[in-house]
């Protein structure tokens, strides 16, 4: 009797601990879970009584690329490699402008889910762009047959190194959909501000100019841009096949901590307070 009695005494105490070990992983299942459904019912509403369904979002980008070729190959005619970078960089920036305008809303269109159940309100922020990251990714797997039909496959390493650089450019767009999306609830104006922003980002980076053609002393100034380096960097390991220096990379991890770090600090700050603004 004594000896049973004991042994329950010793296992009694170790059911919180396990209830509390469990618990952290638990909070992550539903959290994932609550992902997943927010990821797959904004791909379904998007697409949803739509013929072309997700082709379009791959015509957007390809329907500039014609236009701008047909504006601007007779500028560029000496650059043999100007489709190609062309194409590389319409597509990383319809990424960044599309997924940006979705996340600067984001708290703003589901603001409903806030008052309705509790959960860390950056899920809303991460899962809106998802539809973005999803046709990021078609993309790269298209550019890599592209760049095959094209007579100029790259290297393992290099889609390695793109896949890398387009993580990047979530991350910095992460960034950026998170301070926005809590500043856009208390100051509307930010909307506009930001389509003009988009269109003079659009010029800022070299995505219909090769950057040869502007002074080094201005390259810089372009490279403060979160995406040009991107860009840069992906049709140089893609379409050059050069690999950018390690001192390249550094300062592309540094664009990408501040993007990130002022991101999260601004929506730590006022997201607390984000369903008062709804």
């Amino acid at each position: 009797m004594t000896t049973a009695s004991v042994g329950t005494d010793l296992e009694l105490p170790r059911a919180p601990a396990a209830d509390a070990a469990a618990r952290p992983w638990r909070g992550a299942a539903l959290r994932a879970g609550l992902v997943w459904t927010l990821v797959r019912t904004d791909f379904k509403a998007r697409y949803h009584g739509s013929i072309g369904g997700f082709v379009w979002a791959l015509l957007k980008p390809l329907s500039m690329f014609v236009v701008l070729m047909a504006v601007f190959s007779f500028l560029f005619a000496s650059n043999p490699t100007y489709k190609l970078d062309l194409i590389v960089g319409l597509f990383l920036w319809d990424f960044f402008a599309e997924a940006t305008k979705t996340g600067l809303t984001s708290l703003h269109a589901k603001g409903y889910l806030l008052t309705k159940a509790r959960f860390p309100s950056w899920i809303l922020v991460v899962s809106s762009i998802s539809n973005a990251v999803i046709t990021l990714i078609v993309f790269v797997g298209i550019i890599t047959l592209f760049l095959v039909a094209a007579g100029r496959p790259p290297r393992p390493d290099a889609v390695l190194l793109f896949a890398a650089y387009c993580a990047a450019l979530i991350a910095i767009v992460i960034g950026f959909s998170l301070a926005t999306s809590v500043l856009f609830l208390r100051y509307r104006d930010l909307n506009q501000v930001w389509d003009v922003a988009v269109q003079a980002g659009f010029f800022v980076a070299p995505i219909i100019y090769p950057l040869g053609i502007i002074p080094e002393r201005f390259h810089l100034y372009l490279y403060v841009w979160p995406p040009t380096p991107v860009i840069e960097f992906s049709r140089a390991v893609l379409v050059s096949g050069v690999r950018p220096t390690a001192t390249a990379h550094l300062c592309l991890a540094i664009d990408v901590a501040i993007c990130l770090a002022a991101g999260i600090g601004l929506f730590a700050r006022f997201s607390p307070r984000a369903a008062e603004y709804l």
